[in-house]
Order: C-alpha cells, then sequence, then structure tokens
C-alpha cells in the first residue's frame, strides 16, 4: 500500500503488468505527481458479501422455520409428555389428545357405555359429532406390546378416530355405534326383536370382519376376545368389530401364537387355550361360533337351568330331538326358512368342535352365512308379508339330524 506517499516520476510497467495480471496487490492512490496507468478504484470482492448474505438469509430462515414449529406444537392438541411406547405406531396418521382434553369430551367420564377387559368405554362428543372413548385399563396396558389398528380399515371394523397418550392415561376415541352391542338385542329385556334376516345379516358383517383381519393383514390378526359385546351396531344395524386393535399378531408359519396375559372371556374362549395357552385363526372361530349359537337362540353363553350349561351343549342336548322350534328363539315366532335355520345351527356347531382342525376357516364360516342368507332373502320375498307357509316342516329326520354333526372342512 504506497498511498498518499508523494510519490513522483513514472511507476514501471513491469509492476502495472503484474498489477493487471493480479500477481501484485498495488495500491498506489493519492499520488498527485506519480505518472503511469494508474487507477484509484480498489478492486472488490463480491464473493465474501454474496456469501455473509446467502448464510444470514439462511439462517433467518431456519430461525423462523423453527419457531413456528415450536407454536405449531405447543397449540397442537396432545402435545404431551411421558408418552407410551406402546401407541407410538398411531401418532403419525390420528388425532392425539391430551387427558385433560378427554375429560372434557366424556364430560369429566359421565357417561359410561360399557366395561371389558381392556376397560371402560364412555360416550363423548367432538365438535357435535359422538364418539365412543375407551380408557385402558393398567392391567391391560401392561399386558399390550403394541396397538395395531392404525393399519387396519373394513366398513365391519370400528374406526379409529384418536387416541390419548397422555403419562400413564392411555386412551382410544373411536366412532360412536349408535345401537350398541349385539348382546342387548339377544336378551328378553329388549323390546326389539331382530328378525331372522337381520340376524343373519349381522352375523353375516362380522364374518367379513373377521376374515379381513385374519387374511387380509399382514401379518394375520387374531382378535382374542371374540364376543357379543364386541359386535357393535351403527345406526343402520350394520355390524362392525370392536377391540380388533387390542388383538395379537401371529406368526404366519404355525399359525399359533402363545400368549402369556390373560385372553378372551369365559364361555367364549376356545377350549385348547385352558390347555396350551395357544391360540390361533381357529380360536376365533370357535368364539365366533358361540356368537352366532346366541344369535339362534337368543340365549346367551351360558344358559342357567337347573344347572349351568355352556349354550353348545345345550344346543347339542337338543339336536337329537330334531326340533328346530325348540332351539330357536321363541321371540322370532317361527317367521324364518327352516333349512336356513338348519343350515345355520351346522355351521355353528361346527365352529364350536372341541378339535380346531374340525372347525372352518372364517372364510368358509362367510360364504355359509351368505348362503343361508339367501335362502332367507328368498322366503321374505315369496311371502311378502313374512308369514309362513302352513307345510313349513317343524321336524328334521334322524338323516339329517346326522349331518350336523362336526365334520372335518
Amino acid at each position: 500500500n504506497l498511498e498518499k506517499n508523494k510519490l513522483t516520476g513514472s511507476v514501471p510497467v513491469g509492476l502495472i503488468e503484474r498489477r493487471k495480471n493480479g500477481f501484485l496487490s498495488l495500491s498506489l492512490c493519492a499520488n498527485p505527481n506519480l505518472s503511469g496507468n494508474v487507477s484509484c478504484k480498489k478492486k472488490r470482492n463480491f464473493v465474501i458479501p454474496v456469501v455473509a448474505s446467502v448464510a444470514g438469509i439462511s439462517i433467518l430462515l431456519l430461525s423462523v422455520a423453527a419457531l413456528c414449529w415450536g407454536i405449531k406444537r405447543k397449540r397442537q392438541p396432545g402435545a404431551v409428555t411421558g408418552a407410551n411406547p406402546i401407541i407410538a405406531p398411531v401418532e403419525a396418521t390420528k388425532r392425539q389428545f391430551t387427558y385433560s382434553e378427554i375429560l372434557q369430551i366424556t364430560n369429566n367420564l359421565k357417561r359410561i357405555l360399557g366395561k371389558g377387559g381392556f376397560g371402560t368405554v364412555y360416550h363423548g362428543c367432538i365438535d357435535k359429532t359422538q364418539v365412543a372413548v375407551k380408557m385402558l385399563s393398567p392391567s391391560s396396558v401392561q399386558g399390550l406390546q403394541q396397538f395395531h389398528a392404525e393399519r387396519v380399515h373394513h366398513i365391519n371394523l370400528t374406526s379409529l378416530v384418536g387416541y390419548c397418550n397422555d403419562e400413564n392415561q392411555i386412551g382410544l376415541v373411536y366412532e360412536y355405534m349408535e345401537n350398541g352391542n349385539l348382546q342387548a338385542y339377544l336378551s328378553d329385556s329388549t323390546p326389539v326383536v331382530l328378525t331372522w334376516e337381520g340376524r343373519l345379516q349381522i352375523a353375516t358383517d362380522a364374518a367379513r370382519g373377521f376374515e379381513y383381519l385374519h387374511y387380509c393383514c399382514s401379518p394375520p390378526m387374531i382378535h382374542r376376545d371374540v364376543k357379543s359385546t364386541n359386535i357393535l351396531l351403527n345406526e343402520y344395524f350394520q355390524a362392525k368389530l370392536s377391540d380388533f386393535g387390542l388383538s395379537r399378531n401371529f406368526p404366519v408359519e404355525d399359525g399359533t401364537h402363545i400368549l402369556t396375559g390373560v385372553a378372551g372371556t369365559p364361555g367364549y374362549l376356545a377350549p385348547e387355550y385352558n390347555m396350551s395357552n395357544r391360540l390361533n385363526e381357529k380360536s376365533d372361530v370357535y368364539s365366533f361360533g358361540v356368537v352366532l349359537l346366541e344369535i339362534i337362540a337368543g340365549r346367551p353363553a351360558f344358559i342357567n337351568t337347573h344347572e349351568r350349561i355352556h349354550i353348545s351343549k345345550w344346543v347339542g342336548l337338543l339336536l337329537p330331538k330334531g326340533d328346530i322350534y325348540s332351539i330357536v328363539d321363541p321371540r322370532l315366532e317361527r317367521r324364518f326358512n327352516v333349512s336356513s335355520v338348519w343350515k345355520a345351527v351346522e355351521l355353528a356347531m361346527a365352529c364350536v368342535s372341541k378339535n380346531p382342525i374340525n372347525r372352518p376357516s372364517m372364510s368358509q364360516v362367510l360364504v355359509e352365512l351368505k348362503e343361508c342368507l339367501a335362502t332367507e332373502l328368498a322366503r321374505t320375498k315369496q311371502s311378502g308379508n313374512h308369514t309362513e307357509k302352513g307345510n313349513s316342516i317343524e321336524m328334521m329326520s334322524q338323516n339329517s339330524i346326522a349331518m350336523l354333526r362336526p365334520s372335518v372342512r
């Protein structure tokens, strides 16, 4: 830097050339008596300002984005701490609620819809839309490895709206099923009597849901707690399965799953579980067979006569008599196709076979239920007014009774 040094004379050509070629940084400004090609314009370095500007803008944008994310997370329902990893898989697709929001939704857990092995179900409302909130009991949470409902979607499965994963409070928010559960319509206490067609439609809906769990999920899922209270009915009496997301996957290799916790409900639980603690899709079939007998007879899984007897044994004792009306719910008042009912009885008894090998698959169950329904629909269409013809067969021959014995399917 030779500025303001009162230099005189000519600048050597060699220095000027070196300066032009960039080999020499030479500043000769403020030397008025110096001759030669002297320029006082400083060479500007554009790289440093540009880099500095870009870096500054990037930092600003990142700061704004981080601030917005923080505000959004703070306002988001269910931004809770101490989340339980059991329910983590649903967090990306379903709405999360804090426990305080659950209390608001359910009006402080005021109205109980039902109680089960996994917890208590409460009525609630979200933006004037009714929902059912299942709060899991501590015992069920401890034995639950993972919640699976996030990956199953079917018309005959209850839809998951959201969940609560607030420290020790684990809850599941489902669509509300206006007409409650199936069991409520199979008891004498209800004034509503389901027709045989309606019962078959409900059974078919449920079987379709179970078939989806067994054969359309990867890996397949077993329900573990099939019973009439876990078959819910919407406003159109369409049946949907509940509690399926609390079930277990079972390995495809041998189709058997070993369980460490208590599974199922007495009266519905397959007999092999008591001996081996093993359940598979045929265990669900057994439980569904019990439900189907309830649908046919309008009686609970355990019947109290002079002694407490299981419904499958009760039906088995009546079969040799060949009187279908002694088995069928008397509230139906003989308004049904006899062949349709006998086929349903045969199917139910096959489902409750003690040997799982003799039980049909849920796909086979669905096919046969559709046939039962088609037969009944043909009757109602032909009769028009749902009255029975005078020549309806009330008794079965001994050959027909023999056909009701469980067979390999």
